[in-house]
């Protein structure tokens, strides 16, 4: 492989959209990504006026993903595209994904990564049957002091971990603004087309996958209490859950699409033997350290020397200049870019590259939906062990 920039594809992301903007200029931000072809809606004629308005040529503009896929085939390589980038309602994560993969085609996936976890299983046979790479876009674990807190904790810091509150409030389903169109909570409440979950499955998803991601430590059993308040929405839009970790550690996960007044205020507080971390998504670049022997402690993130070696490969501007969401994005693009430009090369990534969520990261979040959902609605049980 020369030296050239990866060649990006998408599938989804019009100008009606409501992520796809966020991934473009997210995976455009290093400079080592171009947007080169895309389907970017079911309507056809939605795609190419966005395609056209994103500067595309009209024939990779196109009117299908399979129309998308055998079109690029045809080009040489280097001309056709690397990877796709998919972001569509669960419902149709799956088929281009594995179109992808079974053309030699790494992939971007937004989460939860399937409809079902039967499918999350098949694209992980997949991605290790072809060794392409996918990445996952749980963007929360991509912020600098999320980092951090990793590294912080793999030392020691804390000790040996014990409590988790990871909380994720928003409000803006408190009422059935579904039935108003014009946005994008029909699908999302929609199970033919989210999923068996809602809430737990729009954002409970990213509120585990912060836990784990931090601590390492993964969930063993659950127990849950999944909640519909709005009349008439058939799936949940609150939830709770109680979750026993390895190693001893304890959790508690709240997820809310119905609090009223909040935006995206997920926030996680890590509690073990010696001390406690603290971050709140609305002040990234503020990680407080909480001792019982000495005053509490702020790290403000930025290119500081004491920061870890982690945090500092993610990080993009000086103290006091904040990193935030859309950067987060870009860390999870960047680290994927240059793991795909790695196995071209037929060279290894370094660890810091290999730093993203992947296809296993994927599949522990369809088991999650699974085994919250099973705890969630049986009153019958109290805890369910990890559905495999």
């Amino acid at each position: 492989m020369k030296n050239r920039k990866l060649k990006m594809g998408m599938v989804g992301g019009g100008s009606d959209a409501f992520i796809g903007a966020i991934h473009r200029r997210a995976a455009l931000m290093e400079n080592q990504v171009e947007l080169v072809c895309g389907c970017f809606s079911v309507d056809p004629e939605i795609s190419k006026s966005s395609g056209l308005s994103y500067f595309l040529p009209e024939n990779r503009i196109y009117s299908s993903y399979q129309e998308m896929f055998e079109r690029e085939m045809e080009l040489p390589e280097g001309e056709r595209m690397d990877f796709v980038t998919i972001v569509t309602p669960n419902k149709f994560h799956f088929e281009p994904a594995m179109m992808a993969l079974e053309r030699g085609i790494h992939v971007v996936l937004d989460k939860p990564m399937t409809f079902s976890l039967e499918e999350a299983k098949l694209l992980q046979q997949k991605v290790e049957e072809t060794g392409l790479v996918l990445a996952l876009t749980h963007v929360y674990s991509g912020f600098p002091a999320v980092k951090e807190m990793k590294a912080r904790i793999a030392a020691g810091e804390l000790g040996a971990l014990r409590r988790i509150y990871v909380e994720y409030p928003q409000g803006w389903l408190a009422q059935r603004i579904e039935l108003e169109g014009g946005n994008n909570a029909g699908w999302r409440t929609d199970p033919a087309r989210s999923g068996k979950a809602g809430c737990m499955g729009d954002i409970g998803t990213h509120a585990w996958h912060l836990c784990e991601y931090i601590t390492g430590l993964k969930v063993e059993e659950i127990c849950a209490e999944l909640t519909t308040f709005v009349p008439g929405r058939p799936i949940d839009d609150d939830g709770t859950a109680f979750m026993r970790m390895e190693k001893g550690a304890k959790a508690v996960l709240t997820a809310s699409q119905i609090a009223i007044g909040e935006a995206n205020n997920i926030n996680i507080r890590i509690y073990g033997e010696k001390g406690g971390l603290e971050w709140v998504e609305e002040n990234p670049n503020i990680l407080k350290l909480k001792w019982g022997n000495r005053p509490e402690e702020i790290i403000h993130i930025g290119g500081n020397t004491f920061l870890g070696e982690r945090a500092l490969w993610n990080t993009r501007t000086p103290a006091g200049h904040p990193e935030g969401f859309i950067e987060s994005f870009a860390n999870i693009y960047r680290n994927f870019t240059l793991t795909v430009m790695s196995r071209m090369k037929g060279e290894e990534p370094t660890t810091d590259m290999l730093d993203f969520p992947n296809v296993y990261d994927g599949v522990r979040g369809m088991q999650f939906i699974e085994t919250v959902v099973k705890a969630g609605w049986d009153d019958t049980v109290k805890w369910v062990k990890w559905v495999e």
